[in-house]
């Protein structure tokens, strides 16, 4: 078995029974590829099947010389063991070498988030008086407003949009749906934006259901969405670094910092594991500080 036709049917697994995105099958082959570059550059003839523990831990110690940070080594060795974890289920492999690997410990870094003046400096910063402007400001309000992660942005559908009820269906990753509500001022910067700009536009065939389109009428990519993003940073003069993503960790932020529920939030970010979400639970450190002072009887 040599390396090319492993990853072939490694990829074939992931798109056909684990359902996986373009983008992940892409992540987890890069992780397999740098494994094979490794063993290129070994002294004997190392094909997946002959990689044993140790080769997998020298290879480890190799990333890490390279430089390469604890939770990109983590995310590696994820990738490794469900390749690993493949190969013994077709029965390509008898032994499964990964399964004895440790991986690096890491901090779970917090993530940047906006304060709610911030995201309404942002907002309020866009040039409505523009047809991208409505456009920009919808979709501002739906990645605030529903926590959605910039590929389930980009391909939001009109047909899975129910605005009466202020709910949206989201496609997310292992197109897995789930259900969203949305509130009053995401809904209506969509309408404005659907029923008074997108109309005009000329739609390219093939892209009539999705919800937001660029001047040609074509989708918007995702380094698009980032960039409408920068220039919006760089015009409200906010010194931090942001991203599409930042708007979901602030969404889910501000709602634990509420009080939400956080199985709620789970389910609204489309978490499989809550101990995903539970990195919320950090909450600013002077706001606890606040609440004790205020509130505790010996403050």
């Amino acid at each position: 078995m040599d390396w090319h036709s492993a990853i072939k049917g490694f990829q074939a697994y992931l798109k056909l029974e684990r359902s996986l995105s373009g983008n992940s099958i892409e992540a987890y082959t890069r992780d397999i590829e740098k494994l094979y570059q490794y063993a290129e550059i070994q002294p004997e003839k190392l094909n997946p099947e002959r990689v044993t523990l140790t080769h997998l831990r020298h290879f480890i110690e190799w990333v890490n010389e390279l430089g390469m940070i604890p939770s990109s080594q983590a995310r590696i060795l994820s990738g490794i063991k469900s390749f690993y974890k493949y190969l013994l289920m077709e029965d390509l492999i008898k032994i499964d070498p990964s399964e004895l690997l440790e991986s690096p410990k890491i901090q779970r870094k917090l993530p940047d988030t906006l304060s709610i003046n911030e995201i309404n400096l942002m907002i309020d910063a866009i040039d409505v008086s523009k047809p991208e402007g409505g456009r920009n400001k919808a979709i501002l309000e739906v990645l605030y407003g529903c926590g959605l992660r910039v590929s389930e942005l980009t391909e939001l559908k009109l047909s899975n949009l129910y605005l009466d009820i202020e709910f949206i269906k989201v496609v997310g990753k292992g197109s897995k749906e789930r259900l969203v509500p949305i509130g009053g001022s995401a809904v209506k910067a969509l309408k404005i934006w659907i029923e008074n700009i997108r109309v005009h536009v000329p739609i390219k065939k093939g892209e009539e259901d999705l919800v937001f389109l660029n001047r040609r009428g074509a989708r918007l990519s995702r380094v698009y969405i980032f960039m409408i993003i920068k220039s919006l940073t760089e015009v409200t003069g906010i010194n931090k670094v942001i991203s599409p993503h930042t708007f979901r960790h602030s969404f889910a932020t501000h709602l634990v910092e509420g009080g939400a529920d956080l199985r709620a939030v789970q389910e609204m970010l489309g978490h499989e594991s809550i101990t995903t979400t539970e990195i919320y639970t950090h909450l600013d450190r002077e706001y606890l500080k606040g609440t004790i002072i205020q509130y505790h009887p010996r403050s």
